[in-house]
């Protein structure tokens, strides 16, 4: 029977920071990972890497990117994404349901957190491709979210790995925890299974970073409600909410927003997960440069509401309460240009045509005279007095229809036009365990339970109905290194 100071069952973002944090206390640590090697990661292997921090100027993003050099310093408005406008954004993305002191962990320490990443040998670049446009001759990043680590997520897991590694952290591959070893007062190891073989490891604290339960679809269908079955998966095969499951057997409390998910636009025929080889380019989110449509031809959202960070991950949802569960993005040449580079992947469900009666033609599943028509109505809605910019909200909308589309906004009338299929595709559940301040599991009766911590995806309380994007990698790395302070403490 082996023993260590800490246990992280997990081998994602959340998992490998708790265990870093661990082992600077002097623990001994043992990261216990259910995917074979090459799968390992959970669901920080299938992100883009970005990561929401506050910084108040190019000097706390020099600190994070020593490397910046002059001439990128000359041609980028980085501005400042300060801690209150952090707060705002998920104050007003949650509806305000947010628990002020998870997410004054949250904003308050992502600056701190990724700077001890950095000290860790994680390394983050800013995000030119997909966060910034070119203005005036420089470039401009938008909606809060500026940094990425390198190599996106198999970049961030593969250097978690090596710096766990390097640290003396023990990582095994294959095993899975299936049940904490509890006395009916404090957690003090967990049962695994190896290879078919099940055994006992013991532990002064366990820390659950297993991720949420986005890849079980009963669990799906039981909490986030019918049809959720006939999503997509984005991320890994591995994250059913096992870590959930155990803390609630032994009396965890339940917390947050148990319906909800960050669910975005996916490619129409994606497979059934994640696919590692094209990680994240299956999700199209370009879409407030278009408009989309549903099987009756008809729009059926803002697609400019806001940034694409502040509605991607809700608008999944939407898509996939529509007829057939899917819907058509609709380009044409006038912004092409400022489509994101998952749209030029060889895995697309896209169409082409030189008009828009040709294409409505073409829109698999569609009823092709309302498509038209919806298209008709739409260009003439659409006012053409507001100068089109897609750095700001540009209150380039249109007026008088059903569903108005309120920034950025313009007509479609320059071929060739372009369709892409989505339908809905799951990244990660809201609702988890409930934790305090120092990351500590409770029980029904909200008293801590001794020897139990939680990180990532499988807190609850943090997010509800949305979420501001490159949010969950931050919190994984925030709450990750808390757990494994208060795990070593």
């Amino acid at each position: 029977m082996n023993a260590y100071d800490v246990i992280v069952v997990g081998g994602g973002n959340a998992a490998f920071c708790a265990a870093l944090a661990a082992r600077e206390k002097g623990a001994s640590v043992l990261v216990l990972e259910a995917a074979p090697e090459d799968e390992a990661g959970g669901n920080s292997r299938f992100t883009a890497g970005a990561m929401r921090v506050v910084y108040n100027g190019v000097d706390d993003i020099k600190a994070l990117v020593p490397d910046l050099s002059d001439d990128e310093i000359a041609i980028t408005d980085f501005g400042t994404y300060t801690q209150d406008q952090f707060f705002d954004d998920m104050a007003r993305v949650t509806q305000f349901r947010t628990d002020p002191d998870l997410c004054e962990l949250l904003v308050t320490k992502s600056f701190p957190t990724l700077l001890w990443m950095r000290e860790k040998g994680i390394r983050f670049v800013p995000i030119y491709g997909r966060q910034a446009f070119k203005v005036d001759g420089k470039f401009k990043f938008w909606g809060g979210l500026t940094l990425e680590t390198v190599g996106g997520g198999p970049g961030l897991v593969d250097m978690l790995t090596a710096s766990a590694r390097k640290h003396g952290i023990d990582i095994r591959y294959e095993t899975r925890a299936t049940d904490l070893l509890f006395d009916g007062n404090r957690v003090s190891g967990v049962r695994i299974r190896h290879t078919g073989e099940t055994s006992e490891l013991i532990a002064k604290s366990v820390v659950l970073a297993s991720g949420g339960f986005e890849a079980n679809s009963e669990w799906r269908t039981r909490y986030l409600g019918p049809g959720w079955d006939l999503a997509k998966v984005r991320g890994s095969r591995f994250n059913t909410g096992e870590g959930i499951r155990m803390a609630l057997d032994i009396g965890a409390s339940p917390y947050g927003n148990w319906s909800g998910c960050h669910a975005v636009g996916w490619e129409m025929n994606a497979p059934e997960f994640g696919d590692l080889a094209v990680g994240d380019q299956f999700q199209k989110h370009s879409y407030p440069f278009a408009i989309m449509v549903n099987a009756n031809g008809e729009r059926f959202v803002d697609e400019g509401a806001d940034f694409r960070n502040y509605t991607y991950a809700k608008y999944g949802r939407v898509i996939l309460n529509q007829p057939g569960q899917f819907a058509w993005q609709i380009f044409d040449a006038k912004t092409k240009h400022l489509q994101r580079d998952e749209y030029n992947i060889r895995q697309c469900t896209k169409v082409v045509a030189h008009s828009l009666e040709d294409l409505s033609r073409k829109l698999d599943g569609v009823d092709a005279n309302n498509f038209v028509k919806t298209v008709e109505e739409y260009n003439a809605a659409v006012t053409k007095d507001v100068a089109f910019n897609p750095n700001v909200k540009d209150g380039r909308r249109t007026n008088g229809l059903a569903i108005d589309k309120t920034n950025w906004a313009n007509t479609l009338d320059t071929p060739p036009f372009e369709g892409y299929a989505v339908t809905c595709g799951i990244t990660f559940t809201f609702g988890g365990l409930r934790v305090t301040n120092d990351a500590q599991v409770v029980n029904l009766d909200y008293q801590p339970i001794p020897g139990l911590f939680a990180a990532g995806e499988l807190v609850g309380g943090i997010f509800y109905f949305n979420y501001p994007g490159g949010t969950g990698l931050t919190s994984g790395s925030v709450f990750g290194r808390i757990a494994g302070n208060a795990a070593a403490g």
